[in-house]
Protein backbone atom coordinates (compact mmCIF):
# COMPACT_ATOMS: atom_id res chain seq x y z
CA UNK A 1 0.00 0.00 0.00
CA UNK A 2 1.41 3.24 -1.03
CA UNK A 3 0.69 5.92 1.71
CA UNK A 4 0.25 9.73 0.09
CA UNK A 5 0.61 12.70 1.60
CA UNK A 6 -0.65 15.77 -0.72
CA UNK A 7 0.24 19.22 0.16
CA UNK A 8 -0.79 21.88 -2.16
CA UNK A 9 -2.50 25.37 -1.48
CA UNK A 10 -5.02 25.07 -4.35
CA UNK A 11 -8.11 22.95 -2.84
CA UNK A 12 -9.16 21.99 -6.20
CA UNK A 13 -6.08 20.74 -7.60
CA UNK A 14 -5.87 18.58 -4.05
CA UNK A 15 -9.24 17.18 -4.20
CA UNK A 16 -8.93 16.61 -7.65
CA UNK A 17 -5.68 15.00 -7.01
CA UNK A 18 -7.01 13.07 -4.08
CA UNK A 19 -9.90 11.10 -6.16
CA UNK A 20 -8.03 10.37 -8.58
CA UNK A 21 -5.71 8.51 -6.55
CA UNK A 22 -8.21 7.49 -3.59
CA UNK A 23 -9.65 5.17 -6.39
CA UNK A 24 -6.77 3.16 -6.98
CA UNK A 25 -6.46 -0.33 -4.45
CA UNK A 26 -2.70 0.30 -3.75
CA UNK A 27 -2.96 3.95 -2.73
CA UNK A 28 -3.98 5.75 0.61
CA UNK A 29 -4.44 9.35 1.29
CA UNK A 30 -2.99 9.32 5.08
CA UNK A 31 -2.74 13.41 5.19
CA UNK A 32 -3.62 16.52 3.07
CA UNK A 33 -2.21 20.12 4.02
CA UNK A 34 -2.75 23.08 2.31
CA UNK A 35 0.28 25.09 4.44
CA UNK A 36 3.93 24.42 5.31
CA UNK A 37 3.03 23.71 8.69
CA UNK A 38 0.84 21.16 8.42
CA UNK A 39 3.24 19.61 5.83
CA UNK A 40 6.14 19.64 8.37
CA UNK A 41 4.37 18.04 10.66
CA UNK A 42 2.98 15.15 8.31
CA UNK A 43 6.41 14.40 6.82
CA UNK A 44 7.70 13.88 10.35
CA UNK A 45 4.85 12.04 11.97
CA UNK A 46 4.12 9.85 9.10
CA UNK A 47 7.08 8.18 7.67
CA UNK A 48 7.34 6.23 4.79
CA UNK A 49 5.12 8.62 2.90
CA UNK A 50 5.40 9.50 -0.89
CA UNK A 51 5.06 13.36 -0.24
CA UNK A 52 2.94 15.29 -3.21
CA UNK A 53 3.79 18.46 -2.84
CA UNK A 54 2.59 21.86 -4.98
CA UNK A 55 5.56 24.56 -5.84
CA UNK A 56 3.16 27.39 -4.80
CA UNK A 57 3.40 26.21 -1.41
CA UNK A 58 7.21 27.37 -1.68
CA UNK A 59 8.74 24.38 0.12
CA UNK A 60 12.56 24.33 1.04
CA UNK A 61 12.78 21.45 -1.52
CA UNK A 62 16.66 20.52 -0.22
CA UNK A 63 15.46 20.99 3.43
CA UNK A 64 12.62 18.59 2.93
CA UNK A 65 13.57 16.27 0.44
CA UNK A 66 16.75 15.77 3.09
CA UNK A 67 14.23 15.12 5.79
CA UNK A 68 11.66 13.02 3.92
CA UNK A 69 14.63 10.42 2.52
CA UNK A 70 15.86 10.43 6.17
CA UNK A 71 12.45 8.83 7.51
CA UNK A 72 12.07 6.88 4.74
CA UNK A 73 9.63 9.04 2.60
CA UNK A 74 10.06 10.70 -1.42
CA UNK A 75 9.01 13.87 -2.44
CA UNK A 76 7.49 14.32 -5.79
CA UNK A 77 7.33 18.30 -6.87
CA UNK A 78 4.00 19.81 -8.52
CA UNK A 79 5.52 22.41 -10.66
CA UNK A 80 3.16 25.57 -12.28
CA UNK A 81 3.32 24.89 -16.19
CA UNK A 82 6.18 25.47 -17.66
CA UNK A 83 7.89 26.87 -14.22
CA UNK A 84 11.57 26.48 -14.83
CA UNK A 85 13.78 24.46 -11.83
CA UNK A 86 16.97 25.65 -9.87
CA UNK A 87 19.62 23.34 -11.54
CA UNK A 88 20.04 20.61 -9.64
CA UNK A 89 16.86 20.86 -7.65
CA UNK A 90 15.33 17.27 -9.75
CA UNK A 91 17.80 15.70 -8.77
CA UNK A 92 17.06 15.86 -5.25
CA UNK A 93 13.69 14.80 -5.49
CA UNK A 94 12.20 11.48 -6.35
CA UNK A 95 9.79 13.00 -9.07
CA UNK A 96 8.93 16.15 -10.83
CA UNK A 97 5.74 16.83 -12.73
CA UNK A 98 3.71 19.69 -13.81
CA UNK A 99 0.20 20.96 -12.34
CA UNK A 100 -1.59 19.81 -15.56
CA UNK A 101 -0.25 16.85 -15.89
CA UNK A 102 -3.25 13.92 -16.47
CA UNK A 103 -4.59 11.30 -14.26
CA UNK A 104 -2.53 8.66 -15.50
CA UNK A 105 0.53 10.59 -15.44
CA UNK A 106 0.29 11.34 -11.79
CA UNK A 107 -0.45 7.27 -11.06
CA UNK A 108 2.45 6.05 -12.99
CA UNK A 109 4.50 9.23 -11.03
CA UNK A 110 3.54 7.62 -7.80
CA UNK A 111 3.91 3.76 -8.51
CA UNK A 112 7.73 4.71 -10.58
CA UNK A 113 8.46 6.42 -7.16
CA UNK A 114 7.14 3.63 -4.81
CA UNK A 115 9.41 1.66 -6.66
CA UNK A 116 12.55 3.20 -5.98
CA UNK A 117 12.53 5.14 -9.42
CA UNK A 118 12.79 8.54 -10.41
CA UNK A 119 10.31 10.25 -12.40
CA UNK A 120 11.04 13.45 -14.25
CA UNK A 121 7.42 14.70 -16.57
CA UNK A 122 9.05 15.73 -19.98
CA UNK A 123 9.02 19.50 -20.83
CA UNK A 124 6.79 19.31 -23.58
CA UNK A 125 3.92 17.77 -21.27
CA UNK A 126 1.75 20.15 -23.23
CA UNK A 127 1.89 18.59 -26.28
CA UNK A 128 -1.52 17.91 -27.23
CA UNK A 129 -2.07 13.63 -27.56
CA UNK A 130 -3.86 12.72 -30.49
CA UNK A 131 -6.47 10.66 -28.43
CA UNK A 132 -7.40 13.99 -26.38
CA UNK A 133 -10.12 14.87 -29.16
CA UNK A 134 -12.51 15.50 -26.18
CA UNK A 135 -10.56 17.84 -24.69
CA UNK A 136 -9.98 19.75 -28.01
CA UNK A 137 -13.37 20.09 -29.19
CA UNK A 138 -14.43 21.73 -25.41
CA UNK A 139 -11.76 23.70 -25.61
CA UNK A 140 -12.79 25.15 -29.36
CA UNK A 141 -16.44 25.78 -27.64
CA UNK A 142 -14.92 27.83 -24.72
CA UNK A 143 -15.02 31.71 -25.30
CA UNK A 144 -11.83 33.58 -24.07
CA UNK A 145 -13.69 35.12 -21.54
CA UNK A 146 -15.22 31.45 -20.61
CA UNK A 147 -11.78 29.65 -20.77
CA UNK A 148 -10.38 32.65 -17.84
CA UNK A 149 -13.57 31.79 -15.26
CA UNK A 150 -12.32 27.49 -15.97
CA UNK A 151 -8.28 29.25 -15.10
CA UNK A 152 -9.53 30.69 -11.93
CA UNK A 153 -11.84 27.95 -10.88
CA UNK A 154 -8.75 25.42 -11.27
CA UNK A 155 -7.20 27.62 -9.11
CA UNK A 156 -9.66 27.21 -6.43
CA UNK A 157 -11.50 30.75 -6.67
CA UNK A 158 -14.82 31.24 -5.32
CA UNK A 159 -17.36 33.10 -7.65
CA UNK A 160 -16.98 36.24 -5.39
CA UNK A 161 -13.10 36.44 -6.49
CA UNK A 162 -13.19 35.54 -9.92
CA UNK A 163 -15.93 38.31 -10.40
CA UNK A 164 -13.24 40.60 -8.31
CA UNK A 165 -10.61 39.48 -10.80
CA UNK A 166 -12.29 39.94 -13.63
CA UNK A 167 -14.02 43.38 -12.94
CA UNK A 168 -18.02 41.73 -12.63
CA UNK A 169 -20.80 40.74 -10.85
CA UNK A 170 -20.95 37.59 -8.98
CA UNK A 171 -24.20 36.81 -10.32
CA UNK A 172 -22.67 37.45 -13.90
CA UNK A 173 -19.57 34.51 -13.33
CA UNK A 174 -23.03 32.24 -12.13
CA UNK A 175 -24.52 33.01 -15.67
CA UNK A 176 -21.25 32.16 -17.31
CA UNK A 177 -20.90 28.63 -15.44
CA UNK A 178 -24.27 27.76 -16.57
CA UNK A 179 -22.83 27.92 -19.65
CA UNK A 180 -19.70 26.43 -19.21
CA UNK A 181 -21.06 23.67 -17.50
CA UNK A 182 -23.26 22.69 -20.33
CA UNK A 183 -20.04 22.98 -22.98
CA UNK A 184 -18.25 20.62 -20.92
CA UNK A 185 -20.57 18.51 -19.48
CA UNK A 186 -20.17 18.41 -15.91
CA UNK A 187 -22.27 19.88 -13.12
CA UNK A 188 -20.28 21.64 -10.05
CA UNK A 189 -16.75 23.81 -9.80
CA UNK A 190 -15.35 20.12 -8.84
CA UNK A 191 -15.71 18.33 -11.96
CA UNK A 192 -14.97 21.32 -14.15
CA UNK A 193 -11.37 21.49 -12.62
CA UNK A 194 -11.00 17.66 -12.88
CA UNK A 195 -12.15 17.74 -16.45
CA UNK A 196 -9.73 20.65 -17.23
CA UNK A 197 -6.69 19.06 -15.06
CA UNK A 198 -7.35 15.57 -17.31
CA UNK A 199 -7.49 17.10 -20.27
CA UNK A 200 -4.00 19.01 -21.12
CA UNK A 201 -5.17 21.32 -24.36
CA UNK A 202 -7.68 22.64 -21.43
CA UNK A 203 -4.79 22.90 -18.88
CA UNK A 204 -2.69 24.37 -21.51
CA UNK A 205 -5.19 26.94 -22.12
CA UNK A 206 -6.50 27.60 -18.55
CA UNK A 207 -2.50 28.01 -17.63
CA UNK A 208 -2.50 30.75 -20.69
CA UNK A 209 -5.53 31.80 -19.09
CA UNK A 210 -4.30 32.46 -16.38
CA UNK A 211 -1.16 34.65 -16.77
CA UNK A 212 -2.94 36.67 -19.07
CA UNK A 213 -5.43 37.65 -15.99
CA UNK A 214 -1.94 37.72 -13.62
CA UNK A 215 -0.45 40.54 -16.11
CA UNK A 216 -3.67 42.71 -16.34
CA UNK A 217 -3.92 43.03 -12.50
CA UNK A 218 0.26 43.61 -11.98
Amino acid sequence: MNRLILADNQTIFRAGAARVLALEDDMRIVAQCEDLAKLWTAVEGLRGSIVIVGSSLKPDVPALASKAESLGSHVVLVTENSEPLPDGTAQQLAGVMQRNASGADLLECVRLVARGERYVQRSNVTTIRASDNVGARVRARLTPKEMQIVALIVQGCKNKEIALQLCTKEQVIKNYLRGIYDKTGVSDRLELALFTIHHRVLAEAAAKAGDLIEMRSA
